[in-house]
């Protein structure tokens, strides 16, 4: 079940300085694919941002650690198996299999990036992993991106990927973009892995500015369940291979790259929320007239994470009441509840302290029969405005993971 048309491009544009191979390690289902491995051309730079759990899983620790020891050349993506509260372990099983990999490709080992996703506590199989390395290298090629969005796929019920196209000066540029999540999705990263790659020359510190700036609004204003994974990482890559770029944010050209980069990371972002585990709605959640950023992200949260309006949203059932109390018990002192409006799409539900003089039933029931719904807040005390994108709990989502490891 997903919410709205599928998220693949038609025209997946190969990346210059990247090819993608995928095979089958058999880590949780045999004779699914399972294992991705990117290879990066020299010279590629890669910047990221990762889950803020403090539970943070082995590969993360390992890629923070590659990435300041060694230019990158390989990523290498395991579903099925988190590597997660793994302890000492998990280090040395994420190692392994990046030594592995090296010794295929003869390459160092710190140039390699490890991920992984699936279940925690589970110790991983560095064997298998290890085993279907050959496939994935002999599989290598530009055109894998649509493969590799299946690859990295858990509980996901369909590829994500997203994929632009743009001028400068005279050179064709291109971004791709793939990504996987669809339940323990909260703010601060969520379960979710993300790989958007380029052509463009970036310098390093125009690249992390870029993933940190994009990801922030994008991928950390995204929510399922409010869940926090142990394993989040989205990654940015510019392998320069395109011959144009920018060298710093006064660049003639860094607003154009920046819009059409920041375009792929909302889409893939906005997929992962209508591929939520069980989703039925894709919720746009509009906090405006905010003091101070806080309060605004304090109140979309409270609204988006709220199960009684989650499960009105899955029931399209207009109880307005329960927007109104989560808005009430965000934290934020000192509201003026007779200035609040609170809207459900173009339908005022709230004004003056209650519900608004012309607001139906009938009105209301209208705007939750759709599958893409925005509710809007109005705090009317400042000039700060933040968007959070959910969606809605079915009984789907309870089944999913309740039988997760089964």
């Amino acid at each position: 079940m997903a919410v709205g048309p599928a998220t693949l491009p038609e025209q997946f544009h190969p990346v210059a300085g990247v090819r993608l191979g995928i095979a089958s390690a058999g880590i949780k289902k045999p004779g699914r694919k399972d294992v991705v491995v990117l290879e990066l051309a020299k010279g590629s730079r890669v910047a990221g941002i990762f889950t803020t759990n403090q539970f943070c899983a082995a590969p993360v620790h390992v890629t923070r650690e590659h990435l300041e020891e060694a230019e990158p050349r390989y990523l290498l993506i395991n579903t099925g198996n988190a590597n997660a509260g793994t302890g000492a372990r998990g280090r040395k099983d994420a190692n392994a299999c990046c030594e592995a990999l090296a010794r295929e490709a003869d390459v160092k080992a710190h140039s390699v990036l490890p991920f992984s996703t699936g279940v925690i506590g589970e110790p991983l199989p560095v064997e298998k992993i290890v085993s279907a390395l050959p496939e994935a290298l002999a599989d290598l090629s530009a055109d894998n991106w649509p493969a590799a969005a299946a690859g990295i796929m858990t509980t996901d019920t369909r590829p994500k990927g997203a994929s632009r196209q743009l001028d400068i000066d005279g050179r064709t540029v291109t971004i791709s973009g793939i990504s996987k999540g669809a339940g323990m999705i909260r703010p601060n990263m969520a379960t979710m892995l993300g790989f958007i790659a380029t052509d463009a020359s970036i310098s390093p510190a125009v690249l992390q500015k870029l993933s940190s700036e994009l990801g922030e609004k994008s991928f950390n204003r995204i929510t399922i369940d409010g869940d926090t994974s142990t394993n989040d990482a989205c990654m940015l890559i510019a392998t320069g291979q395109s011959g144009a770029g920018v060298a710093t944010v006064e660049s003639e050209h860094y607003e154009a790259l920046r819009e059409a980069l920041q375009s792929v990371y909302l889409e893939l972002a906005h997929a992962i929320v209508r591929d939520g585990e069980g989703a039925t709605k894709f919720v746009t959640i509009n906090v405006t007239g905010a003091a101070g950023q806080r309060e605004a992200l304090d109140v979309a949260y409270t609204v988006a994470h709220s199960p009684l309006v989650k499960t009105a949203l899955f029931a399209s059932d207009p109880n307005w009441g329960r927007i109104l109390a989560a808005v009430g018990r965000a934290g934020v002192d000192g509201l003026d509840l007779e200035a609040i409006e609170i809207f459900l799409g173009d339908v005022c539900l709230v004004r003056d302290g209650g519900r608004a003089d012309d607001y139906t039933e009938a009105r209301g029931q209208a705007v939750m029969d759709q599958e893409e719904i925005t509710i809007r807040i109005d705090l009317k005390r400042g000039r700060i405005e933040e968007t959070v994108w959910t969606c809605d709990f079915s009984h789907d989502y309870v089944t999913i993971n309740a039988e997760y490891r089964t």
